[in-house]
């Protein structure tokens, strides 16, 4: 089970986990996603509310639908999830950072610093347990 945040919808976010997961490569373009059920199950949540979530990423030419089948990745679909992502982060969320980086006197020294510790970081426990998270 994942830990849902009260500011978004359950699937909206659940169908952001999928979007994660096809961007770190667990599904390639025209991989077989797990089926509504065994998603629902997985994050154990109701079965509505993960149709629902792969109702919008079938909208949003994520999944594709094979009937009888399941869902699978759309050609394409990681590209158009990073210029997606890439396009709201740069629209939204760092123009907030920057404004917060002003109001407490943080310049881009600090973060670059706090990037590279990030880093080093991250792949300190990438080598002790082959994970990226």
């Amino acid at each position: 089970m994942i830990d849902f945040n009260a500011s978004k919808a359950i699937y909206v976010q659940m169908a952001d986990r999928l979007c994660d997961e096809i961007l770190s490569g667990r599904y390639q373009e025209n991989d077989r996603i797990p089926s509504v059920r065994e998603y629902a199950v997985m994050l154990e949540v109701n079965t509505n509310t993960a149709v629902k979530a792969y109702e919008l990423l079938a909208r949003e030419k994520i999944v594709y639908n094979k009937r009888g089948l399941g869902y699978f990745v759309s050609p394409g679909a990681k590209e158009q999830i990073l210029a997606s992502r890439r396009k709201a982060f740069l629209d939204v969320t760092l123009p907030e950072v920057f404004r917060q980086m002003r109001l407490l006197g943080l310049d881009m020294d600090c973060l670059n610093e706090e990037w590279k510790h990030s880093t080093v970081m991250n792949d300190n426990k990438w080598n002790q347990d082959g994970t990226d998270s």
